[in-house]
């Protein structure tokens, strides 16, 4: 399986038990949907790598329990810990309205309501505190903050994400 045919969904944290037990970090706003898991892939050096899952238990907040076949004991589990873990990217729930995937945008074009087309979404900053569109127009980079207020619609079938930035804040980008 490859990285880019996958999405993120979380970190091995730490060992919870003798047993090989781990506690998996999901990055997630639902961790419930993600409970019942048969397999994930995780992340050991070049290759992501199938583990298949004996059971598991959500514990508080966005913490999974996990016993990994094969993995039965401590220093099985310290070969995995702190590792990434993936799931295939038709494991990911469909989002509708303006609910979005970064990735799903990618490509997309942003428009502005006041100012018309602005440019093709190369990437998101989630680098910074407020994550960023960006924007490839004309070989200039233009940042557009992802603030939900902004955001009037996401047209899947048009691959464009409308939005109503204030006033000179697109033109500001672009000097």
């Amino acid at each position: 399986m490859k990285k880019e045919d996958c999405f993120y969904l979380g970190k091995i944290v730490k060992k919870y038990s003798f047993k090989g037990e781990v506690i998996l970090k999901l990055d997630t706003d639902e961790p419930d949907i993600y409970e019942n898991l048969d397999a994930v892939f995780l992340d050991l050096g070049k290759n992501l790598l199938p583990f298949f899952i004996e059971k598991s238990l959500l514990q508080k907040g966005n913490q999974l329990r996990i016993q990994f076949e094969d993995v039965n004991n401590e220093a099985d589990a310290d070969i995995i810990l702190k590792t990434d873990v993936y799931l295939p990217l038709n494991l990911l729930p469909k989002l509708t309205g303006n609910q979005f995937y970064f990735h799903e945008i990618i490509g997309f074009t942003l428009e502005d309501i006041n100012y018309g087309a602005v440019g093709e979404i190369t990437s998101i900053n989630d680098k910074t505190a407020q994550d960023l569109f960006v924007i490839e127009k004309d070989g200039n980079e233009i940042l557009i903050p992802m603030i939900d207020g902004f955001i009037k619609k996401i047209d899947r079938k048009n691959k464009k994400v409308i939005v109503e930035t204030p006033e000179g804040l697109i033109e500001m980008n672009m000097d």
